[in-house]
């Protein structure tokens, strides 16, 4: 970065008579993630920064994503659509990265409309090269589960939106993207029909009426055009024009990451933060502050390893009282004490700069908290997250004890609202961590987010 002097005279020619390079970093990005198996409350997060933003970004992911946010005690629930939609004064990009099924798309955007969210059509801009999700890839996903659960005796769990299946497709280089729905639809048939005879080849038993879905996919893409945009364009024109708010909403979590999550019980994008570079477009150099988002306990849906998991009534009064229903699917989510462990894993990948603690006031009847803060393996304590299932499957975790504060904390707005046992709590856990707690969640709506710096 060039001193305010070197600014001054960035394109004075040097000494050899060669111009000097500008700084045109441009705008920076903020971006929030989950720090968990997801289901952290990141919605409410970026509801809350998504006041201030002009444009709000997914990167990742698909309609297998469930954001519920809050607003003047309307509940909404967002799958695709960024949670910014509600801004009407931002606009909401849905980057390359997405892969997106139209149908659900506008089924969620009519929805949402009937309850008050007006003119969102004219505030969503949707990447070109954003692949495509068709209903056979739904179908394909539920058949994929039933042979995992027929083969191995259990399935992943996926959420049968078709996600899998469209990366899959979008890997092996037969998916279709946006820009060959909008361009020729002669070509996009031919396309459409020969990935449909390509899953027919594997899967005996799908069926798939081509007419009728190219006959819909053509009233989706009218629809659909006035929204598209070169999304590389669109990010370099936002990144380097005037000065912007940015802010990047990341779907699903670091521990379901592709790469980085409890593989093969993972999602099949990368929910950690160079998805937001690859998903948009941005590079590295233009990411600000990155703000991991974790609950003060730990829920997981579907199967795999968890380690802290309450098989008892603990698991269930947190289950209870905090509603711990997945938004997409419908499915109760495990619930257990608060691992460290993961957290500080998800740190370690991402570098968040914050963290926002949520749910703090589903704790307020326990009479004791614990906290996982290492695995032992063998007796022996492990520096690393396992890579291995089977490995992780027979950790023991080491916790710290922490008396509860037995007072109800929703009504509480600031840091000196809190119980002294709660602060004592989150100061824990940032030492742990080793990153500031910025926010600290003790309700469903927005003003229920106590802002701590």
């Amino acid at each position: 970065i060039w001193s305010g002097k070197d600014q001054k005279n960035a394109n004075q020619p040097a000494a050899t008579g060669q111009k000097r390079p500008r700084n045109d970093a441009g705008n920076k990005v903020t971006v929030v993630l989950g720090a968990q198996w997801g289901d952290e409350g990141k919605g409410k997060v970026v509801d809350l920064l998504a006041t201030e933003a002009d444009i709000v970004c997914r990167c990742q992911g698909g309609n297998n994503a469930g954001h519920t946010v809050v607003v003047d005690g309307k509940e909404y629930d967002f799958h695709l659509l960024p949670s910014g939609i509600i801004n009407p004064k931002s606009i909401s990009l849905i980057g390359n990265g997405v892969v997106i099924h139209l149908p659900g798309l506008f089924e969620e955007g009519d929805k949402n409309d009937k309850k008050g969210l007006k003119g969102w059509e004219k505030r969503l801009i949707v990447s070109d090269r954003a692949h495509l999700v068709f209903d056979f890839h739904q179908v394909v996903d539920g058949l994929q589960e039933t042979e995992r659960q027929a083969q191995e005796g259990k399935n992943i769990g996926t959420t049968k939106k078709g996600i899998g299946p469209a990366y899959s497709s979008k890997a092996s280089r037969t998916g279709l993207r946006v820009c060959d729905l909008l361009g020729d639809f002669k070509d996009f048939s031919t396309r459409f029909k020969n990935l449909v005879q390509q899953y027919q080849s594997m899967y005996p038993s799908l069926t798939v009426d081509v007419e009728d879905q190219l006959k819909k996919l053509k009233e989706f893409a009218e629809r659909l055009r006035p929204m598209v945009r070169d999304g590389v364009y669109y990010m370099y024109e936002a990144l380097h024009g005037p000065p912007k708010k940015i802010l990047v909403e990341g779907a699903n979590a670091a521990l379901l990451d592709i790469d980085f999550g409890t593989y093969p019980f993972v999602t099949s994008s990368n929910c950690t933060v160079g998805g937001a570079c690859t998903g948009l477009g941005i590079p590295p150099m233009n990411i600000g502050d990155v703000f991991g988002v974790a609950k003060a306990y730990t829920t997981r849906v579907g199967i795999g390893a968890f380690p802290t998991e309450q098989l008892n009534a603990i698991g269930e009064l947190l289950q209870t009282r905090g509603h711990e229903v997945g938004v997409t699917t419908g499915r109760k989510r495990r619930c257990g004490w608060l691992d460290l462990v993961i957290v500080r894993y998800a740190h370690m990948i991402n570098g968040f700069t914050a963290i926002a603690l949520t749910k703090l006031d589903i704790l307020d009847v326990l009479d004791e908290i614990k906290v996982g803060v290492a695995y032992k393996l063998n007796g022996k304590r492990i520096p690393h997250f396992p890579a291995n299932m089977d490995v992780l499957q027979k950790v023991e975790v080491e916790y710290e004890t922490f008396p509860g504060w037995k007072t109800d904390t929703s009504a509480a707005r600031k840091w000196n609202d809190l119980p002294v046992k709660a602060q004592n709590y989150i100061r824990f856990i940032e030492n742990h961590i080793g990153v500031p707690i910025k926010w600290v969640g003790v309700g469903k709506s927005r003003e229920c987010m106590i802002q701590m710096f």
